[in-house]
């Protein structure tokens, strides 16, 4: 992901201190993951579902990307679960 500035969500800072996940490790992530799923239609900007993995275990980081700025919006983060995800944690599981 190409970011001048990430900017973190409030959403995203909760979610981050009730799991544990540090803010250089979603950095991280953002920077240099896996882009696995695409939400182009999402507004005011379109959205990325990003992998990156820290100590062996997968994050998961959603990130919305004002093209224009380079400004970069941490939007949510988790630990994905293994029975919603396929092995790799890209693809969801068919339910």
């Amino acid at each position: 992901m190409d970011c001048r500035e990430i900017r973190f969500s409030s959403h995203a800072i909760r979610r981050m201190f009730e799991r544990g996940v540090k803010k250089e490790d979603v950095v991280r992530t953002v920077l240099t993951g896996e882009v696995i799923v695409e939400y182009l239609g999402d507004r005011p900007y379109p959205s990325f579902l990003i992998l990156g993995w820290v100590d062996n275990k997968p994050l998961h980081v959603v990130v919305a990307v004002d093209g224009e700025s380079g400004l970069c919006i941490v939007v949510t983060v988790y630990l994905p679960d293994p029975d919603l995800w396929e092995d790799g944690f890209r693809k969801r599981r068919e339910t």
